[in-house]
């Protein structure tokens, strides 16, 4: 695994109908997540839909700050800021 990790700045929107990158919202990546923010089933929904989309294990996504907001960040270890910007690009233009 790769030594880089790099800080990404979320958005969430708990209880939303599923959990998916609805795009950005300033400098933040917007996220739509279905679980509550009760007993940080937020959080955790968050945090397996990172890993999934970066591709990378789910102990390399941890939530640094923002852990009872809306607005988080998180840190991606495995990524570099290059890596994560390309498939970033990659997926909001799809």
């Amino acid at each position: 695994m790769s030594a880089h990790s790099t800080v990404v700045k979320v958005r969430v929107i708990p209880r939303a109908g599923q959990t998916k990158l609805a795009g950005r919202r300033g400098d933040a990546l917007l996220i739509r997540v279905a679980a509550a923010p009760v007993d940080d089933a937020a959080n955790a929904a968050l945090t397996v839909f990172l890993a999934d989309l970066f591709d990378v294990p789910r102990r390399s996504v941890t939530i640094e700050a923002g852990q009872r907001g809306r607005d988080k960040r998180v840190r991606v270890t495995g990524l570099s800021d290059e890596e994560l910007n390309t498939r970033l690009t990659t997926l909001l233009v799809q």
